[in-house]
């Protein structure tokens, strides 16, 4: 099969996400977040879509006030809500942030569309020595209270992380998992 050499890599094509709008993509949170613009998870999901469209802002002096009002927002969130998000990160569509405090994000995770992170989660690095391993989530996954997920493992979609699990190791697609550290539950026969 011939390749047409003028084609783009699936790697260099933007996610759906990204192919929206800054205020189609806000405005789909906003309904994912019950449309209710007073709630934190929705908050910091429109601070991020918003720090990742100046990104695409050309020459960097037109981005440069941009950047700052971006740096103050995200820090207005992370300070009053606790929910730690950093533009960095890749976020799907109607991600939905349930509760505030204590949300950390690593900046190079990956979160798929639909997913559910409640209050207390840490997503981050499993190793001081590899500080840029993170996890990768498929969509629909639903991430309980107080779990922390770590390393450079990957979610499958439709998983659930269950309250306070340390997940370390892969999940399968549907997969369940409960307990420190967490350990998949078999499904009844």
């Amino acid at each position: 099969m011939a390749v047409n050499s003028d084609s783009k890599s699936a790697a260099s094509l933007p996610s759906e996400a990204e192919s929206l709008g800054l205020w189609a993509q806000i405005k789909e949170d906003w309904q994912a977040h019950g449309c209710d613009w007073t709630k934190p998870g929705f908050r910091a999901v429109a601070v991020y879509r918003f720090g990742n469209w100046r990104m695409t802002l050309e020459p960097k002096i037109l981005r440069a006030p941009f950047s700052i009002l971006y740096r103050m927002l995200y820090r207005k969130v992370r300070n009053t809500y606790g929910i730690e998000l950093p533009y960095t990160a890749k976020l799907g569509r109607r991600v939905i942030f349930e509760h505030q405090h204590g949300i950390v994000i690593h900046g190079f995770c990956t979160l798929g569309d639909d997913c559910i992170v409640r209050q207390g989660v840490t997503i981050g690095n499993r190793y001081i020595d590899r500080p840029l391993e993170a996890p990768k989530f498929g969509d629909r996954v639903n991430i309980g209270a107080g779990a922390k997920i770590l390393g450079a493992i990957e979610i499958g979609p439709d998983a659930n992380i269950g309250a306070n699990a340390v997940v370390l190791h892969d999940i399968p697609p549907g997969g369940t998992v409960v307990g420190i550290p967490a350990k998949l539950l078999k499904p009844k026969e």
